[in-house]
């Protein structure tokens, strides 16, 4: 009877998880439509401005803005971006390693001279690099709690203040880019010095004859830091809806092992309580055919 009662324990606490992952489930699809409304509203006006600049700037020397200066990178800064909460499967974990294996790979002389320096955009990136003994700058947590286009862009006019004054060389961002709920494209880029088209194919589809007021020089000194912000928050609004789409598969998955466990749960009470009345008829046929011999 005791294995009966643990059993049932056991069934009640699974049932009672399954509960809460469904809950956390349906809650996270609501915050997941929220998120992919604002990323889908930002995503072709961010892709369309760095074209435009792109068409502007590729004429342009790198002296004309402190934003496209190409120097040896000797201190580097990286970009994680992560969330505040866990319970996403490997979504932080995931980030982390791409940021770290960024690092390992192309900057492993800068990291051995303590070079490499992190912005951590979200809990879980500032508590690991932080453990770990980085050069973490600032405390971005509370970005989650208000996220918009001017709290992030506090982060990145700290982080184009630090590359004009020179205590970055080169700024590269890590972040997951989403494309539905259950896929999300872990993403590289280099956001500081402000990169240029990668190949003739693309700076030739690039050149637009665009009319310009007052003079492209002017222009391109308002759009490259608009440009920057703009990146930069696309790449967190990016990370905020693969956040809440990696919770949702996760609680999804979580929802269907509770309910295979369950399944078993109910299969092993059955069979313990099948073998408990087994056992209590062979006592009471047992005791019954003692008294009759007696």
């Amino acid at each position: 009877m005791a294995n009966l009662k643990e059993v049932r324990n056991r069934i009640a606490s699974v049932n009672s998880t399954q509960q809460i992952t469904k809950a956390m489930k349906m809650v996270s699809a609501a915050k997941l439509k929220r998120a992919t409304n604002a990323i889908m509203q930002l995503r072709p006006y961010a892709v369309k401005l760095k074209e435009i600049l792109a068409n502007l700037s590729a004429s342009l020397e790198d002296g004309t803005s402190p934003y496209l200066q190409t120097r040896e990178p000797v201190r580097v800064l990286v970009v994680v971006v992560t969330s505040n909460r866990g319970l996403a499967g490997a979504f932080n974990t995931n980030a982390i390693k791409t940021a770290n294996n960024l690092i390992a790979e192309k900057y492993p002389e800068q990291l051995a001279k303590g070079n490499v320096s992190i912005v951590a955009i979200g809990k879980k990136a500032q508590e690991y690099y932080q453990r770990r003994k980085y050069n973490v700058i600032g405390n971005n947590t509370e970005v989650y709690n208000d996220l918009n286009f001017t709290t992030v862009s506090k982060i990145t006019e700290d982080i184009m203040k630090g590359f004009v004054n020179g205590d970055y060389d080169r700024v590269d961002l890590v972040y997951n880019h989403f494309r539905n709920a259950a896929v999300q494209i872990l993403t590289t880029e280099q956001l500081l010095p402000v990169p240029k088209t990668e190949n003739k194919e693309q700076e030739k589809k690039a050149q637009v004859d665009y009319i310009l007021e007052p003079n492209q020089e002017e222009i391109v000194e308002q759009l490259i830091p608009k440009n920057i912000k703009i990146q930069l928050y696309r790449a967190v609004l990016d990370s905020h809806a693969s956040e809440h789409g990696a919770r949702m598969t996760a609680m999804d998955k979580a929802t269907d092992n509770a309910g295979e466990l369950l399944k078993a749960l109910k299969l092993s009470y059955n069979q313990a309580r099948q073998a408990a009345i087994t056992t209590e008829l062979t006592e009471i046929v047992s005791g019954a055919a003692a008294l009759s011999n007696g």
